[in-house]
């Protein structure tokens, strides 16, 4: 088995490429996913959410409102520290024990975690390769706009949030240029899942 990371930045194809590698045969572990269900209603983490941030941030079905609470602590550090200390701990346990049932079941497994925060929780160390999804701010920016209707100024604001794509294409052993037609990309990546079987094959065999 191999593991390796997935991230990029906010409109940059991170979910594209991930889906390519999934339909080549590669075992995805979607942190995004996991996160939802270490909150859904009932779940220890659901409830220290709501003791921290208040019934205001529930839908009418009791469920947490993501995007409401989003944009809470898209304005507020401290909350978002707070929100993080609650659910990172969470996520990365159900990661470990994914990854565990994976090498039982599967041991000749690319296994790809798809991380959008990989490199600032400090989850890339240690993994076989670090892939980044890589689009230009500017490319950033416009997809953004044009996918979630945002002004200028909120998608430049969400961009600037992050740590910039230029310093992740920096921390990356792999690159995967999104920037162009969506074909280029595809076959960006399936390049990328037959060097990993390839380097999977031969570790086996060493």
């Amino acid at each position: 088995m191999i593991v390796v990371g997935l991230t990029g930045g906010i409109a940059t194809g991170k979910s594209t490429v991930s889906a390519i590698l999934q339909e080549a045969g590669a075992v995805i572990i979607d942190a995004d996913q996991i996160a939802r269900k270490v909150v859904k209603k009932g779940q220890p983490a659901y409830h220290e959410i709501v003791k921290r941030f208040g019934q205001d941030i529930l839908l009418p079905d009791g469920e947490i409102n993501r995007r409401l609470l989003g944009a809470i602590i898209f304005n507020d550090p401290e909350k978002k520290k707070s929100l993080n200390r609650i659910v990172h701990p969470r996520v990365s346990r159900e990661t470990q024990r994914n990854l565990d049932r994976i090498q039982a079941d599967q041991p000749d497994a690319v296994v790809v975690l798809d991380v959008p925060l990989l490199i600032e929780a400090g989850m890339h160390e240690g993994l076989a390769e670090v892939i980044v999804v890589y689009a230009p701010e500017n490319v950033q920016l416009q997809r953004l706009m044009a996918r979630d209707n945002f002004a200028e100024a909120d998608a430049r604001a969400r961009i600037q949030a992050q740590m910039p794509i230029e310093t992740k294409k920096d921390l990356a052993s792999i690159v995967i240029d999104n920037t162009g037609a969506l074909e280029k990309t595809r076959q960006q990546t399936l390049e990328v899942y037959r060097y990993l079987q390839n380097k999977t094959v031969t570790r086996k065999k060493t």
